[in-house]
């Protein structure tokens, strides 16, 4: 580690990012996702040894879970199955009780809870975002849907590409304090104004996946809109408090206090496998339904259309024969092979068909090493079906 403070400015880059993502509340303002009074259920244990576990990797070499490990910046390590602890590692000085930056993780907590709304007949996934937020009448989102939005496949020009380091990602993440440098005179204040800034569009709504941030983030405004509540509050009250976490979550926050749902919550690792755990379960968790289960099969199978838009974007390679739905990736429809996932290398796999849950905290220096993730993914692939 270098010796120079860690700063608003270097926070992101390797090798501060180590330090940097266990720490996002010492360097960022955040709102705290309050856990409730009570935790539970509690996880069982029963450790087994998994490090030595082999896979095909995806050059064809035959590698161990501990090299994977090894070569991905691992911070957490954690392998559930039925509630039970199956394998559980922590590394670069983080510990159970260590928060970590889940980046786009936290899109899927946005994803559930849009089911969650709409099961209770507030928002309608087939209607325009302007049926909630009629300021957007004259931007890029003026015919976007609920249902574009989710699955990605709206038609708002965003750039994220994560190594133009001016790329829109970055732009509007600076709006939230994570790259100063790029805030210029009269730039928006606040994620609604950012939002509501954006004017151009770069294909046709409904046309294809393109993996864009900015849409989750609307998203959020829109469950404000529909309910009438604070975003951390529909968190709290509708998903985090209901698994019974262990540690309050928290999430980056603009200057009006909106949280950066499109990448800025931290959380814990055996809490994020709660979340996990209750996915897999088809939404039911702690002794009740928190996800309706008609939304679980929904992500998990989608439609062909679906599969149609992602095998047409940006990431068919990382997935082929996937689809992305309600804000998760899915790597595989037949066996349920959920993935939430973050830039930096965070990670959820869920696999439905054999009730298992890993979660992966790193810190890759690089946002995107393709290679990295498609290992990672094939070796959390392999766990979850042997354990």
């Amino acid at each position: 580690m270098k010796t120079e403070p860690i700063t608003a400015d270097n926070w992101g880059y390797a090798p501060y990012n180590r330090w940097s993502f266990q720490n996002v509340q010492a360097l960022f303002p955040t709102v705290r996702i309050r856990r409730g009074s009570e935790t539970g259920p509690i996880f069982g244990m029963d450790p087994r040894d998994l490090n030595a576990l082999s896979y095909p990797s995806v050059d064809g070499v035959e590698r161990t879970v501990w090299q994977m490990m090894d070569d991905s910046y691992t911070d957490s390590f954690l392998v559930v199955k039925n509630g039970t602890i199956l394998c559980e590692q922590y590394f670069n000085n983080m510990a159970a009780d260590s928060h970590h930056l889940m980046n786009s993780v936290t899109k899927s907590f946005v994803g559930v809870l849009v089911g969650i709304v709409a099961d209770q007949n507030m928002l309608d996934i087939e209607q325009r975002l302007v049926e909630h937020i009629p300021e957007f009448a004259d931007t890029a989102f003026a015919e976007t849907t609920i249902r574009t939005a989710l699955d990605m496949s709206a038609a708002v020009a965003f750039g994220e590409d994560y190594a133009d380091s001016n790329a829109d990602f970055w732009v509007e993440s600076s709006v939230v304090g994570w790259r100063p440098a790029l805030v210029k005179s009269g730039a928006p204040e606040t994620l609604y104004e950012y939002a509501a800034s954006l004017k151009l569009t770069e294909q046709i709504e409904g046309e294809k996946f393109h993996y864009r941030t900015v849409l989750t983030d609307v998203l959020g405004m829109v469950l404000e809109r529909a309910t009438g509540k604070s975003l951390q509050e529909l968190l709290r009250a509708e998903i985090w408090s209901r698994l019974g976490p262990e540690q309050d979550a928290c999430i980056v926050m603009d200057r009006e206090g909106f949280p950066y749902v499109g990448a800025g919550m931290s959380a814990c690792t055996r809490d994020l496998a709660r979340f996990g755990q209750m996915m897999v379960q088809q939404g039911s968790y702690n002794d009740q339904q928190i996800v309706p289960a008609e939304w679980i099969n929904d992500i998990r199978y989608a439609d062909a259309h679906a599969k149609k838009l992602f095998a047409a974007g940006d990431y068919a390679e990382l997935m082929p024969g996937g689809h992305y739905r309600n804000q998760f990736w899915v790597s595989d429809s037949e066996r349920g092979i959920l993935l939430a996932v973050g830039i930096h290398g965070q990670t959820i796999h869920m696999n439905i068909s054999t009730g298992t849950v890993i979660v992966k905290f790193s810190s890759h220096p690089e946002p995107v090493e393709l290679a990295i993730f498609q290992d990672t993914f094939a070796a959390m692939d392999a766990v979850s079906e042997i354990v």
